[in-house]
């Protein structure tokens, strides 16, 4: 089992200065080289404090001049708000400036309110078709000489400047649904999956259709399936209750934009009473600390080692959750420091 981090620079409110934010968040990046994880994920997201990121690349080549060894990836890159040879050149500039360590992350976007304001008309359920145009041509850009006809995208040839400094950078695709499995596995994609709130039957269906899509495919192709959860290591109950009422605080804001209510007021998403929600049974505190990766480092190593179990390669530890910055980085250190040995090679 490998580990990966996924952080956000994040604020709920406009209590935190934007400055502080930024020093957080690359000290959580650092401590995670420093503990032992594979790979820092930077999102892409527009005009939402809750996840400041208009560029991944600009973040992740912030954080390739502050770190040495760990990998730097796109967790991901909306494929429908970029131009195929600007995608291509920007990433192959951050795996050249950063050593080749780019993790090359791609999806069809989340948010019906971004579409309306980045990409208006396009609805957000149809994002993954382009996606499925994007990654081809940014493979063939990386190459050498290309041209492309397609449905979303025609120019005539170019290629990309830069190259990347790695002959193929792993590809990434964000995926839960069937048809996008498909294609990764086609595309010879490595997988990120994200069970929101869900129970562990939620990772179980989404294992059961990769799956499907490597058999459909000769059952040959082994890609690497990693699972991320929000994660808060603690070991007291003032810390317990810090993290629950933090996660529902941001799953509050989260549904306002998942199910596009679209009452956002200078980039701040109102919070949603979760009691007021469909399916509201997933909020109860006791479901989010039995379903999200919470709990003491003891707890934690066996919800990984389920996970291990059913066969998931990397666990993605989803630290943006609107808890304090200490208890943010406590979390992660006890992470590294009780978790991570137990999963690398002599632990127990």
């Amino acid at each position: 089992m490998k580990f990966q981090l996924a952080v956000n620079l994040e604020r709920l409110d406009d209590s935190l200065a934007m400055d502080d934010v930024a020093r957080h968040t690359l000290e959580m990046v650092q401590i995670a080289e420093d503990g032992g994880f594979n790979i820092v994920w930077a999102a892409e997201h527009h005009a939402l404090e809750m996840t400041i990121a208009p560029n991944p690349f600009q973040i992740l080549t912030w954080w390739a001049s502050e770190t040495s060894k760990v990998r730097l990836g796109t967790a991901v890159v909306n494929a429908a708000y970029w131009h195929p040879i600007k995608l291509a050149g920007e990433a192959a500039f951050l795996d050249l400036i950063s050593g080749g360590r780019l993790e090359f992350g791609l999806g069809s976007g989340a948010y019906q309110r971004e579409f309306d304001r980045m990409r208006p008309g396009l609805l957000q359920s149809d994002g993954y078709k382009y996606m499925q145009e994007m990654l081809p041509a940014v493979l063939a850009l990386w190459k050498g000489d290309y041209a492309h006809d397609g449905e979303y995208w025609k120019f005539p040839t170019s290629t990309s400047v830069p190259k990347p400094l790695q002959a193929n950078p792993r590809i990434w695709v964000a995926a839960r649904s069937p048809v996008t499995y498909d294609y990764a596995v086609a595309n010879n994609a490595n997988i990120m999956c994200w069970p929101f709130t869900r129970p562990h039957a939620e990772a179980e269906l989404y294992k059961r259709q990769l799956d499907e899509a490597i058999a459909k495919h000769g059952g040959s192709a082994d890609p690497i399936f990693a699972l991320m959860r929000h994660t808060a290591v603690y070991e007291n109950q003032k810390d317990r209750d810090e993290a629950i009422n933090a996660i529902t605080r941001v799953l509050g804001q989260f549904e306002n934009l998942y199910r596009n209510l679209d009452d956002v007021k200078n980039g701040f998403p109102k919070e949603i009473p979760l009691q007021e929600l469909e399916g509201r049974e997933q909020y109860e505190p006791t479901m989010l600390e039995q379903n999200l990766m919470f709990g003491s480092p003891e707890t934690v190593i066996e919800k990984i080692k389920i996970y291990e179990q059913l066969g998931v390669d990397e666990f993605i530890y989803y630290a943006s959750m609107g808890l304090s910055h200490a208890s943010q980085k406590r979390s992660l250190k006890l992470f590294c420091d009780e978790v991570i040995p137990e999963f690398q090679q002599g632990g127990l």
